[in-house]
C-alpha cells in the first residue's frame, strides 16, 4: 500500500513538485507538467507524451534529449486535462510542431484530442497516437482498442529519436505507427494496486494464484491461473506474445526484438533478473535476436506485485531509433554531447515552481438577471459536489466490479473543484455562463480521465447555452442538455445501450425537453426527467459494456449499473433539490 503521503487528493502534485526539485538537470516545471530544461534546436519536432501519475517513470521520467519533449501528468490514474496538455505542449514547440503521444484509454484519447485541436488553432501544426499495444485487452481482429502499457516507451523511444534526427512532423508519426504496430506487451500480477489514501487495493488475486492479462490502472486481468515459478511465467510470457507475430513477419526464427522486463511495482529487481534468465533463453531458442533489452520498472502501477513482458520486432531503422542514445532522469542509454541550457527557462523558486505571477482573473460583463442565475447554478453545483462526495466510495465500488475502481475518486475531485471555482467566478460577478464555463474548466483539470472530459463538455455546453446575458429559462435550460448530450456523444462516441452514462444523458434530456415542451416550469421538468434517468441508469445493470475500461471484462458487470450512468442519475436528483431551494 501507498504509506507516504499528505492530502491523498494532493498526491500527484506534490510527487511532480518533488520529481523536478529532484531532477533540475533535466527537467523544469511547466503548467500541466514538466518540459525539458535543455534547449531544443529550432524547427525540432516537439514529441509530449502523458498520462496519468501512479506509473513513474512514466512519464515525467521519460523527459529529456533522445525521449519526450515534455510530459503532461494528470492525477492518479487519470488523464490529464486538455488544458494541461496544451500548456505543456506550447512549452516544449520549438517551431517544428507536436506529436502527442499516450496510451489508449478512452480519457487520453478524448483530453489529448481536445488538445491537439486547440494547437492546431493557435497555428501550431499538431498530430496525436495513442500506444495499444496489449494483447490481452482486445483480439488482432480489434488492435485499436487495445490500451497501452509497458509498449509506450520503444513507441515514445522511436518517434523521439526520428525527432532528433531533425524529421518533419508526418515522418515522425509514421515512425510512431510502424513502432507501434510492431510492438506488442503482456503481463501477470500477484496483488492489485493501493491508491494513496485507500484502505484496500482496487482488486485482489486469491492466495497461491495470479492474475492473467491485467491493465496498469488496477484493472483485473482477464482470468486467473495457479501461481507459477520464475521459469513457467517466463514461457507464459513468451508463448503468449510468440502467438501474435507482426502482419510482415511470419516466423520469429531470425527476427530482431527490443525486449522489456517490466516490474509493475513491488516485484523486485533480482525477481525481475530470475524471470528474464528464462525470457532469454526462450526466445533464443525460438531464434529472436534479442537487442539491447531492459529489465526494470518502466512503466509501473503503484504498488502492484505484477510484470509485463513487451516485444518491439524491429527493422533496421527501428533497430537504429532503439540503440539511439537518450538521457532523461529514468531512462539513459549511449552518450550525448554536453547539453545547452534553454535560454527561454523560466527561473524556479526552491520548490521546484515556476516564479511567474498569474494573471487576476477577469470574468466578462454579465446582466444582473444572469448574475442572480449563476446563484442557482452555484447552489446546483454545491448540491453536485455534495452528493458526489456522500456515494464516491459507493461509486468506487461500483467501478471497481469490472473497471479500475477510481470513478469516486476521479468524480469527488471534479466536482469539489468546479464548485470551488464556480464559487470564485461568481465572487467576481460573473454571469451564468461564465460560473458554468469556469467550473467546467476546473473539472477537467482536476478529474482528468474520461469522466473529467465529459463532465467538463456537459458544463460548458450549458454554459454556452445559458450565456451571461439573459435570465435563463426552463426552455434555454433544457436546450443546453440537449446540446451537453449531442456534445458528450459526439466526443466520446458512445451511444444508448454502450453501458456508460449516455445511457442516462439521453433519456435525461429528451424528458427534460419533453416537460419544458408542455410548458412545465423548471424545477417540475427537471424532477420528471430525474426520475427517468433514475430509471436509466437502473437499467445500465442489464447491459454488456463495449466500450471504456470495463469493456475487457464485460460479463463481471451484468448485474451491476455503470459507475457514470450511476453517478449522473444522482447528481439530476440532487440538482433538482437546489432548484427547489431556489425556486
Amino acid at each position: 500500500m501507498t504509506r507516504l503521503f499528505n492530502d491523498p487528493a494532493a498526491f500527484a502534485d506534490e510527487a511532480l513538485e518533488g520529481f523536478t526539485a529532484a531532477h533540475r538537470r533535466w527537467v523544469r516545471p511547466v503548467t500541466g507538467g514538466v518540459v525539458r530544461a535543455t534547449a531544443t534546436p529550432a524547427g525540432q519536432v516537439a514529441v509530449v507524451i502523458g498520462g496519468g501519475s501512479g506509473h513513474y517513470p512514466a512519464f515525467s521520467g521519460l523527459v529529456g534529449r533522445g525521449l519526450a519533449h515534455g510530459a503532461a501528468v494528470g492525477n492518479v490514474f487519470a488523464s490529464p486535462s486538455a488544458r494541461q496538455i496544451h500548456s505543456v505542449a506550447t512549452a516544449a514547440h520549438a517551431g517544428g510542431g507536436v506529436l502527442l503521444m499516450y496510451g489508449n484509454y478512452a480519457g487520453d484519447v478524448l483530453h489529448f484530442g481536445q488538445a491537439a485541436e486547440r494547437l492546431a488553432a493557435d497555428g501550431i501544426e499538431t498530430r496525436t497516437f495513442a500506444v495499444a499495444d496489449d494483447i490481452s485487452s482486445a483480439g488482432p481482429e480489434e488492435s485499436a482498442k487495445r490500451r497501452g502499457i509497458a509498449g509506450d516507451l520503444p513507441v515514445f523511444k522511436a518517434a523521439a529519436a526520428a525527432a532528433e534526427q531533425g524529421l518533419p512532423l508526418e515522418e515522425v508519426l509514421r515512425v510512431a505507427e510502424r513502432a507501434g504496430a510492431r510492438t506488442r506487451s503482456f503481463g501477470i500480477a500477484f496483488s492489485g494496486c493501493t491508491l494513496p489514501g485507500a484502505d484496500h487495493p482496487l482488486f485482489t488475486v486469491p492466495a497461491a494464484r495470479m492474475a492473467v492479462g491485467l491493465g496498469i490502472h488496477g484493472e483485473p486481468g482477464i482470468g486467473e491461473e495457479a501461481l507459477p515459478t520464475a521459469d513457467e511465467a517466463a514461457r507464459l510470457l513468451v508463448e503468449t506474445l510468440l502467438k501474435e507475430l507482426p502482419e510482415d513477419v511470419a516466423d520469429p526464427a531470425g527476427q530482431r526484438a527490443a525486449v522489456i522486463l517490466n516490474g509493475l511495482g513491488s516485484v523486485k529487481y533480482e525477481e525481475l533478473f530470475v524471470v528474464y534468465r528464462r525470457v532469454a533463453a526462450l526466445l533464443g531458442d525460438a531464434g529472436v535476436e534479442i537487442v539491447d533489452p531492459e529489465v526494470g520498472e518502466l512503466v509501473t502501477s503503484f504498488d502492484m506485485a505484477g510484470i509485463s513482458l513487451t516485444l518491439t520486432w524491429l527493422d533496421d531503422r527501428l533497430e537504429e531509433l532503439w540503440r539511439a542514445p537518450a538521457d532523461t532522469p529514468a531512462y539513459r542509454k549511449g552518450a550525448l554531447d554536453a547539453a545547452e541550457p534553454d535560454p527561454d527557462r523560466a527561473p524556479v523558486t526552491a520548490a521546484g515552481q515556476d516564479t511567474a505571477v498569474p494573471a487576476a482573473p477577469v470574468v466578462p460583463a454579465a446582466s444582473d438577471a444572469s448574475r442572480r442565475a449563476a446563484g442557482t447554478v452555484l447552489a446546483a453545483l454545491d448540491a453536485v459536489a455534495r452528493v458526489v462526495d456522500a456515494h464516491a466510495d459507493e461509486l468506487g465500488r461500483i467501478d471497481a466490479v469490472a473497471g479500475d475502481g477510481d470513478h469516486g475518486i476521479g468524480m469527488r475531485r471534479g466536482s469539489t473543484a468546479a464548485h470551488r471555482a464556480a464559487a470564485d467566478a461568481h465572487g467576481l460577478g460573473a454571469g451564468a455562463g461564465t460560473v458554468l464555463a469556469r467550473a467546467a474548466d476546473a473539472w477537467a483539470d482536476k478529474a482528468g480521465g474520461t469522466s473529467g472530459a465529459l463532465w467538463g463538455t456537459i458544463l460548458r455546453s450549458l454554459g454556452t447555452a445559458l450565456g451571461d446575458r439573459e435570465a435563463p429559462d426552463a426552455a434555454r435550460v433544457a436546450e443546453g442538455v440537449t446540446e451537453a448530450s449531442a456534445a458528450v456523444r459526439g466526443l466520446g462516441g458512445a451511444e444508448v445501450g454502450d453501458k456508460t452514462m449516455v445511457d442516462v444523458l439521453v433519456p435525461f434530456a429528451d424528458a427534460l425537453a419533453a416537460a419544458t415542451g408542455e410548458g412545465l416550469p423548471l424545477a417540475d421538468a427537471w424532477d420528471r426527467a430525474a426520475t427517468t434517468a433514475t430509471a436509466a441508469a437502473a437499467g445500465t445493470a442489464d447491459l454488456l459494456p463495449r466500450r471504456g475500461r470495463a469493456r475487457p471484462h464485460a460479463e463481471k458487470s451484468l448485474g451491476t449499473p455503470d459507475a457514470g450512468a450511476h453517478s449522473l442519475a444522482l447528481i439530476t436528483r440532487a440538482v433538482h433539490g437546489a432548484l427547489l431551494d431556489h425556486h
